[in-house]
């Protein structure tokens, strides 16, 4: 969910608090207030009770200065699009000290040494200074990178001028995923310990039993076809015992049958 404003008044804290959604700034994580219009430089309502807002859009709000902005410490991404900021960047780094992501695109930012104190924000990874006179200074982007060495990307292109995935929310959304990893590697402990530790050997010791029972049934039959096997080979041999002495009787009949005509 990102709560968000769009108006063209003042803002103000209701509107603030109706943006922020009936939790609370407390749990707002995304906050958009974009075409809003700021009084003398400060949005009444945006305080540092915000500490989980991890993404804060506030362009073309009429901002020239950043020095009213809340304490954020969570702060990743910050859109300043379409303000009137020339300078006094050197607050971000105390306000925002893990920002990752700034945007500045359409301020009056006109030379190199405005966007210098950018460089105690070690965590910046993203700059964007589109449509800012800075970007028509001779070798500007390689006079940036030296100047801020953590920057991975300047206006959407890395050093080597290869464009990143997604200039706008790749480093937001990175954090995001991290957090998801989290929640799924909580809820697989908490399904591990959930199991009751004799669980696995009960089901060994179940398969173990069912494989010896089975050996035990194949022996069984196994004797059972050798019986039945036995009483068949004696059964013939008993008919075959039987059909002999038949032959040896009707033998010993014509035997006496020939003596009988003989003395006839």
């Amino acid at each position: 969910m990102k709560p968000g404003a769009e108006c063209s008044t003042v803002p103000n804290a209701s509107s603030i608090n109706k943006a922020s959604g009936e939790r609370g700034a407390i749990f707002v994580k995304e906050l958009v207030l974009d075409n809003c219009r700021s009084n003398d430089g400060e949005i009444e309502g945006l305080t540092d009770e915000f500490e989980e807002l991890e993404f804060l859009s506030t362009i073309n709000v009429g901002l020239a200065t950043v020095a009213h902005l809340p304490k954020l410490n969570k702060l990743k991404k910050l859109e300043l699009s379409d303000n009137r900021i020339s300078g006094g960047l050197e607050v971000l780094a105390d306000k925002c000290p893990n920002l990752t992501h700034l945007n500045l695109s359409g301020n009056k930012i006109k030379d190199l040494s405005t966007i210098e104190p950018l460089k105690e924000l070690g965590t910046l990874k993203s700059l964007d200074l589109f449509n800012c006179e800075v970007t028509n200074l001779n070798e500007y982007r390689d006079n940036v990178f030296k100047l801020l060495p953590q920057l991975t990307y300047l206006d959407g292109y890395d050093k080597d001028d290869k464009e990143a995935p997604d200039s706008d929310t790749e480093v937001y959304a990175e954090g995001l995923d991290d957090e998801e990893e989290d929640d799924d590697d909580v809820d697989e402990d908490d399904y591990d310990e959930d199991a009751a530790p004799g669980d696995e050997d009960d089901e060994e010791e179940g398969e173990e039993d069912e494989e010896e029972n089975e050996e035990e049934e194949e022996e069984d039959l196994s004797a059972e076809e050798e019986e039945d096997e036995d009483v068949n080979d004696r059964e013939v041999d008993d008919e075959d015992e039987e059909e002999e002495e038949r032959g040896q009787k009707r033998k010993r009949d014509l035997d006496e049958e020939g003596e009988d005509d003989e003395d006839d």
